[in-house]
């Protein structure tokens, strides 16, 4: 799973929760009518049927700028990552009024696009055009579900949204201070306005479940109390460049420490005693959203959103049942060659209990991890034509929210502010953390997972900004579990034992097809999920514990990688059998990523035009 840091909302899925996408909506003022707009430069809005529409002899190019523009302006994030000094100072606004906003400016962009749509283009402009459809439509696909009515998942949302960007922001000058704790002080406002789209959810049946909501109230009361100098997000008045007179830091101390105590503590306190008191009583009994018809309708939605293909969650289903399985016999050879004189559950429990398999320190498993990607960094030329410039580090994730946090993540990287990205490993609770199952990890967060594919994404170049960072779950999840695979053929898995915790790793992305469909359409228990994980996996029982919390809080989100995946091998044997001998491993791969991320239809055209260009090639003397 990634964090992406770049233009992050320009991506028509991240790694925040889909939630997060309607908390960044432009707040730009609304023009007249009849008068120009941003959106319609050079041309004449008019009304029809109660819509502004654009009469222009537009372009897709003016239209991608247009975009781009009002994105960026509604997001004061992003905008301040790409140097918007002022916006370093804000934090977004996610009232009721900015959702209509952004509701409406998508509709002004569909209505655009789709009148391009019989225009001539290139193949390189089509895949604009397509791109940009792609993301407006999913955007689209959303927009009725009001999804700030739930703004977070169990590890990540709003409430901790600032231990994020307070490790991404850059501080070299006394503005920078300056603007981070003004930023600091928006907090309180921001807080309310998530309040505000609660209570909207708790009057409209649209609610979180109540099975999450304990590790998010710990977590916010955690960050509402203790010492104000140690709290988390006073960390960057802690360290100055020697460029910043003593006088000038003891000022900035000062307004560091008091934007603390005076804005963002009491704002914690305010908001934990509201989830306690008021939002959890009401908050839903049952894991799954699919117990009325908005929940199923908007499950349908987050399947085909999740996926980029036109699938039903019951055909998700099956998919994953036949997933688990087929992996289930690939885990029963290995136990078999093993001679482990036992049953599969108690293979598991060896593997869950035996000292032999964990780490005795955090410091052991950062090294340990660092060491698997660095086996990765020298094996990849032989699988890529083409590695990125960009560099990645190995850190542990911050301690103020490792708790509820995932096993591993990628925090991306930015080109343009010189800032590495970061393969992120969870060292809390070392005994939860089997080093059998962190080769696969590896992989699937660095190289040539994540980090490979997002930093060339980063780096392309004659593009638009957009795709850049455009990561639609399925291509980017499905890029890094099938990483973990490919992992296997560049040697990485060193015993059985590693073997068996790919497999594992793979089990889990299989249940997640089956989990995920059965507590969001079937009505499963917890119980019921929980199960094939225990059954079929050698995830730790924290790790089990903490992943099903996240799909009962991201609906959706976790059929990405198995359907990415499958999608990507049977594009990857379709190249192999029509061109044999001719194959080259290094070119698959670079034409799978050197167009950034895009939905698995057009993945699957663009490779076969591929293959059909190799196929044409005239064969070397």
């Amino acid at each position: 799973m990634t964090m992406i840091s770049r233009l992050a909302i320009l991506a028509i899925s991240t790694a925040l929760p889909i939630s997060a996408m309607a908390q960044v909506t432009s707040n730009a003022s609304t023009p007249p009518a009849s008068q120009p707009a941003e959106f319609c430069k050079g041309g004449t809005v008019i009304i029809v049927d109660g819509l502004r529409e654009c009469r222009i002899n537009d372009s897709l190019e003016t239209l991608i700028a247009d975009f781009e523009k009002m994105e960026i302006t509604g997001n004061p994030i992003a905008a301040g990552q790409e140097g918007d000094r002022e916006a370093l100072r804000k934090l977004p606004d996610v009232s009721p009024e900015a959702a209509e906003n952004y509701k409406r400016i998508t509709t002004e962009f569909i209505k655009r696009h789709a009148a391009l749509s019989v225009r001539p283009m290139s193949q390189e402009k089509r895949l604009n055009y397509d791109l940009l459809g792609f993301v407006l439509e999913q955007r689209q696909r959303l927009i009725p579900f009001d999804q700030a009515r739930i703004p977070f998942t169990n590890d990540s949302g709003f409430f901790n949204q600032m231990s994020y960007i307070s490790r991404q922001t850059t501080f070299a000058k006394i503005d920078d201070y300056e603007a981070y704790a003004a930023r600091l002080t928006e907090i309180p406002r921001y807080f309310g306005q998530h309040k505000a789209n609660l209570r909207r959810g708790i009057q409209t049946n649209m609610t979180a479940a109540a099975d999450i909501m304990p590790g998010i109230i710990k977590m916010v009361q955690n960050l509402g109390e203790g010492n104000t100098k140690e709290h988390s997000f006073f960390k960057p008045f802690t360290v100055y460049p020697d460029t910043i007179p003593e006088e000038e830091q003891a000022r900035l101390t000062s307004l560091g420490e008091a934007a603390i105590m005076n804005a963002v503590m009491p704002a914690y306190r305010d908001l934990a005693e509201f989830l306690e008191e008021e939002y959890l009583p009401k908050a839903r009994s049952v894991v799954g959203i699919g117990t009325t018809e908005e929940g199923r309708e908007y499950y349908r939605a987050l399947v085909r959103y999740f996926t980029t293909l036109d699938m039903s969650p019951d055909e998700v289903h099956e998919i994953g049942l036949k997933e688990v399985a087929r992996i289930r016999a690939e885990m029963d050879t290995i136990i078999e060659d093993l001679d482990f004189k036992g049953s599969f559950a108690e293979f598991l429990n060896f593997l869950r209990t035996d000292p032999q398999f964990y780490a005795t320190s955090e410091d052991q498993l950062l090294k340990e991890a660092a060491w698997m990607a660095k086996q990765l960094d020298g094996k990849m030329p032989e699988f890529f034509e083409t590695l990125p410039r960009l560099s990645y580090g190995v850190i542990p994730v911050p301690a103020e929210i490792a708790p509820n946090y995932t096993t591993g993540r990628y925090w991306g990287g930015n080109p343009e502010q010189h800032r590495a990205g970061n393969y992120v490993v969870n060292t809390y609770d070392l005994k939860q953390r089997p080093l059998y199952n962190l080769p696969a990890l590896t992989a699937h967060e660095g190289v040539p997972g994540h980090h490979h594919q997002i930093a060339l994404g980063q780096e392309l170049e004659d593009v638009p900004p957009f795709r850049q960072s455009l990561y639609p779950n399925a291509f980017g999840e499905g890029w890094g579990l099938y990483s973990e695979k490919l992992a296997k053929e560049m040697g990485l898995y060193k015993t059985p034992y590693e073997n068996f915790g790919r497999l594992t790793y793979e089990m889990w992305r299989a249940c997640r097809l089956v989990v995920d469909t059965g507590m969001h359409w079937k009505g499963w228990t917890r119980e019921q999920a929980e199960n094939c994980f225990f059954e079929n996996s050698a995830l730790a029982p924290h790790n089990i514990k903490t992943e099903v919390d996240r799909y009962i809080s991201w609906p959706g989100q976790a059929l990405a990688y198995k359907i990415g995946e499958l999608k990507i091998l049977e594009l990857r044997k379709r190249a192999e059998t029509q061109l044999g001998e001719a194959f080259d491993i290094r070119k698959f791969h670079d034409a799978i990523l050197l167009d950034g991320g895009m939905p698995l239809d057009v993945l699957e055209r663009k490779i076969d035009r591929w293959i059909f260009a190799e196929k044409s090639r005239p064969e070397e003397d």
